[in-house]
């Protein structure tokens, strides 16, 4: 793997305050989602952004960073990539997540790629359908293995933060642009994987970048203690970094 499966790091986080402005939507008729748009005068044409969460799903935190990217202009899609079977924010107790993602909750509900695939590819028809000719992704730790997956099924470029789930075969078949922002502390990411990463990434002959957070943790782009000021300011860099990535790129 390019990197380890999710952990109980994957649930523990902060839930951030603010006023979320984008609007529940169905896509397909069946599947829950979160659409972002951006103010009239600031309108990308033609520039969108696919959302694939964390393991967390559709949620505050999640729901107000779709907001924050509909604010540089880009329409954005946050889909439920778990079918209604997300998990809370610092889940207590023992939990096996690697039997939650194959499974899924009580046995019948799995978040592999032949549940998980299907998804992804309806959400950017969506955004096609919405008129959106250039699709940008990005993807926070369990999400980031369907940005590297996806590029087949029409992602231009992608952005993903501590990675979780991508295998090595996966990262070495993209077919554009992919910026990482990777936490010093990591043990689903840690430096071996990252320095793999970097040599698959170099083999590809795409354009990349791989940012390294001092200070802080697996998580910290979607989930820090914004209370503490070096997460504050790395979560508030990671998320330039891809709105930097997507302007140059997309």
């Amino acid at each position: 793997m390019a990197s380890h499966p999710p952990a109980s790091c994957c649930v523990v986080g902060t839930l951030h305050e603010g006023e979320t402005t984008g609007k529940d939507i169905k896509v397909d008729g069946t599947i829950d989602a979160y659409l972002a748009t951006p103010p009239p005068d600031k309108v990308r044409d033609g520039q969108g952004i696919l959302f694939i969460p964390d393991v967390i799903g559709i949620w505050q935190n999640s729901k107000l960073l779709a907001d924050n990217f509909a604010s540089q202009g880009y329409t954005v899609l946050l889909p439920d990539i778990f079918n209604g079977d997300a998990l809370p924010l610092n889940r207590k107790g023992d939990f096996d997540f690697v039997k939650w993602a194959t499974e899924g909750t009580g046995g019948n509900n799995p978040h592999t790629p032949p549940a998980v695939d299907p998804i992804i590819v309806k959400s950017i028809k969506a955004l096609q359908d919405l008129g959106i000719k250039k699709i940008g992704a990005v993807g926070y730790c369990f999400g980031a293995k369907y940005v590297v997956r996806h590029y087949k099924s029409g992602i231009e470029v992608g952005f993903v933060a501590h990675p979780s789930f991508v295998e090595e075969d996966e990262l070495a078949a993209i077919t554009g642009p992919l910026s990482i922002a990777a936490a010093q502390t990591d043990a689903i990411f840690p430096t071996e994987k990252r320095h793999k990463s970097e040599e698959i990434l170099i083999k590809t002959g795409l354009p990349f970048q791989i940012n390294l957070y001092s200070g802080v943790s697996h998580g910290f782009a979607v989930r820090c203690d914004t209370s503490v000021k070096i997460e504050k300011f790395s979560k508030e860099q990671a998320f330039l970094q891809a709105v930097t990535w997507f302007g140059e790129h997309l």
